[in-house]
């Protein structure tokens, strides 16, 4: 059985189904990093920065089949046309979203001017979504997966030095050892993370 719907009732039903959720203060400090950007705010560009510099080099490294150099490069570009373009955002997801969408371009053009280097991954191989993930969720993954399959004392030295940003200096420091030997097992380690990024994702493709 139905009953009629009152035109009053009906409006109150109507705006009651058309409220949004409201933002996120998550999503409100995204929306305003982004419009002091937008105005040259240099503090807080270097919050974006600082915010999502490791994110993204863990993307960039792993699509660069563990090239540190080619994803440190990138991942300057990515922040150099940020500070040039990036002027409207609706959430922090959307931020993300444009900041990782501008890296693998970046790496496609990066590709392109590097027809030699055979370890760059094609983007344009990788899907749209993996298992209704955006696909650098689960690139970020394989990384995560590739640094747990290093020795400890391995995996310890690249957190510092890419995710941690200390020097080789403040590593020293921090083993007492010498500047020039944590380059030495830096560059070691750097090996053993290139050699498991490429059996994994080969694996894959």
């Amino acid at each position: 059985m139905s009953f009629p719907v009152s035109g009053q009732a009906a409006r109150a039903t109507g705006e009651a189904l058309s409220v949004q959720t409201p933002p996120s203060a998550v999503d409100i400090e995204a929306r305003r990093l982004v419009t002091a950007i937008g105005r040259g705010d240099e503090a807080a560009f270097r919050q974006l920065y600082d915010r999502y510099h490791a994110r993204l080099f863990k993307l960039a490294l792993v699509l660069g089949h563990g090239d540190e150099q080619l994803a440190d490069d990138i991942v300057q570009s990515v922040f150099v046309t940020a500070a040039a373009k990036l002027r409207h955002i609706e959430s922090e997801e959307h931020l993300w979203n444009w900041l990782a969408r501008v890296t693998r371009q970046q790496i496609a053009k990066t590709r392109r001017q590097r027809q030699h280097d055979a370890t760059v991954v094609d983007v344009a191989d990788l899907p749209e979504c993996a298992n209704a993930r955006e696909p650098d969720s689960v690139l970020e993954e394989n990384l995560d997966a590739a640094l747990l399959l290093l020795e400890a004392d391995d995996r310890q030295l690249i957190e510092w030095f890419y995710f941690d940003g200390l020097s080789h200096n403040e590593i020293a420091g921090h083993l007492g050892a010498t500047p020039k030997a944590v380059s030495s097992r830096l560059e070691r380690a750097r090996a053993k993370l290139r050699a498991v990024l490429k059996r994994t994702l080969s694996h894959e493709t």
